[in-house]
């Protein structure tokens, strides 16, 4: 039959699964492997310091004032640094504003408040707007100057997750600087309104990822002062946060913040919503949460400042429990997205730097058990009804897919909707993602393919979890605190160590470790994070139906 059109006929959103929406959500996006500590940040190397009352700690003198840190093992922590000023009251819906300095030392030894969120098997729930805080870690007594620096963007479908649910200590090990940040998720970070615009038809929207590039011009600011390099930046993320790490590299506003990238399942959605698109949906927010055109003034006509006026006055539970509960993405908003992913990669107009960018072999089956947890059974007969429902295609569409993925090929049915929703949603957007980068940056494609890999932070479901979205996580950020933590095999742990320098080695040199071939679009070799070592793979398009998904000539 003929190719299916990616993102044609098939929609191949994250979380386009009706059946199973707010789970989708968390469970697609987030993973959590802890640390621990609070505060500010820049200056020169840090320095060893006591003052009354305080135990010995690290000081180190930010251009917004100076930050006491603390020593854990072979990593030092400057937790909870305020990169912008609170997006509270006036400031709720703009593009973030510099933090205030302050004047003495500030203690940065605990992470501050993350971004308001629902609770989740995924993220701990909040209430608080004044979020927007980073965290650095750098090797102990680093006498270093100029290392690599990485900074991270943790994922949750752009509505869920925190920085602190990622410890960095083995990269940190391998002789980089590591930052982990808060940015604005839900409503509060991607809620377009026209009446919160800027100008009439200007940008709205996208508040999350203007965060993104505030932290990253903090580092550019105050890295130095930890031993980083700042003309070496490294942005990496995974899921929503390797789709917020590609919407960096074609973004005008980001261009000259970061010189190398890394895409862990993030390739979901290469085409972003219109302005208009996204806009309508938030009239539809203003209109649930009572701020609609009628409802924002007392004479019955609001104009656009009454509407922004009643957005900014409601209380956070409001926004939380009317936001979408499916989870966000970007919209080509004109200022910080001028153009889809998709279209930006594929004309080579975007970042042009190296990037590492990937996809996990069995992305789906986490989402197939959320589906099951809400009491959705994947069976033979709900099959085809289950992937319609996935995708949101016709049951003549639902037919014929099924048809590619019978069945009987599969050891149960829900592992065959796992490798439906893989193949549609994550793998072939990776495949087409990495053929326009190729032609443009050096580009390392990987799968992460361990079988055995733990799944951290959902139970058992009946079927294997397999190299499940998110399962990649523990092996770059240890060590891990999920509900459902299970100790790492021999073999794990040496793939675990590869994966790490890998990482740090693109970080360093623009080159990960020996032995990952570059990707091109003729040859498409692939590296297979497999334990105990990583090999090269050639059958990826094949192994995941790339060419039925194919979009039409």
């Amino acid at each position: 039959m003929r190719a299916i059109p990616i993102g044609q006929r098939v929609r191949t959103r994250l979380a386009a699964g009706a059946a199973a929406a707010a789970v989708l959500v968390a469970a697609g996006c987030t993973t959590a492997t802890a640390g621990s500590s609070q505060s500010p940040s820049h200056s020169q190397s840090p320095s060893h310091s006591q003052s009354p009352g305080q135990s010995t700690g690290l000081v180190v003198t930010t251009a917004g004032g100076a930050v006491r840190g603390k020593a854990v093992a072979a990593t030092d922590e400057f937790l909870g640094i305020p990169y912008a000023a609170p997006p509270v009251g006036a400031l709720r819906w703009q593009p973030p504003r510099p933090p205030a300095p302050w004047a003495g030392v500030r203690d940065a030894v605990s992470y501050a408040p993350h971004c308001p969120q629902p609770s989740s098997p995924f993220g701990r729930a909040s209430t608080s707007e004044d979020c927007l805080y980073l965290n650095v870690f750098a090797p102990a007594e680093n006498n270093a100057r100029n290392l690599p620096v990485m900074v991270w963007v943790h994922g949750g479908s752009l509505r869920t997750g925190e920085s602190d649910d990622y410890n960095p200590a083995g990269l940190v090990r391998d002789g980089v600087v590591v930052v982990t940040i808060n940015y604005r998720i839900g409503a509060l970070g991607f809620l377009a309104d026209a009446a919160l615009a800027s100008r009439p038809d200007g940008p709205s929207g996208d508040y999350g990822l203007m965060d993104q590039q505030a932290a990253l011009r903090w580092v550019q600011r105050n890295i130095r002062a930890f031993g980083g390099n700042p003309g070496n930046v490294t942005l990496f993320g995974e899921s929503a946060g390797g789709l917020s790490t590609l919407s960096q590299l074609v973004s005008p506003g980001a261009r000259g913040l970061f010189q190398r990238a890394i895409v862990e399942s993030g390739t979901y959605e290469l085409t972003e919503q219109s302005l208009a698109t996204a806009e309508s949906a938030g009239d539809a927010f203003a209109a649930k949460a009572g701020c609609a055109s009628g409802a924002a003034s007392a004479g019955g006509t609001a104009s656009a400042s009454a509407t922004a006026a009643c957005l900014r006055r409601l209380p956070v539970a409001t926004i939380l429990a009317d936001q979408n509960p499916v989870g966000y993405t970007p919209d080509v908003d004109g200022a910080v997205l001028t153009q889809s992913i998709k279209t930006a990669l594929a004309r080579g107009q975007f970042n042009r730097v190296p990037v590492i960018i990937g996809t996990n072999h069995d992305e789906y089956r986490l989402f197939v058990a959320a589906i099951q947890f809400l009491g959705g059974r994947v069976t033979a007969a709900s099959y085809q009804s289950m992937i319609a429902s996935t995708l949101g295609v016709a049951p003549a569409v639902a037919s014929a897919i099924a048809a590619q993925y019978p069945l009987s090929r599969y050891p149960s049915p829900p592992v065959a909707l796992g490798a439906v929703g893989t193949d549609a949603i994550f793998a072939c957007h990776a495949l087409t993602a990495e053929e326009s980068l190729s032609r443009y940056v050096p580009t390392y494609a990987y799968e992460f393919n361990d079988e055995n890999a733990p799944e951290l932070f959902l139970p058992p479901v009946g079927f294997p979890y397999g190299a499940a979205h998110a399962s990649e996580l523990p092996y770059l950020f240890s060590p891990a605190t999920g509900s459902y933590p299970a100790p790492f095999s021999q073999a794990q742990q040496q793939l675990a160590t590869a994966m790490k320098q890998d990482w740090t080695s693109l970080a360093r040199t623009g080159i990960p470790a020996a032995g990952w071939p570059r990707f091109s679009g003729a040859g498409q070799q692939v590296l297979s994070l497999v334990p105990p070592r990583p090999r090269t793979e050639t059958d990826f398009s094949a192994q995941h139906h790339c060419a039925f998904w194919a979009p039409e000539p």
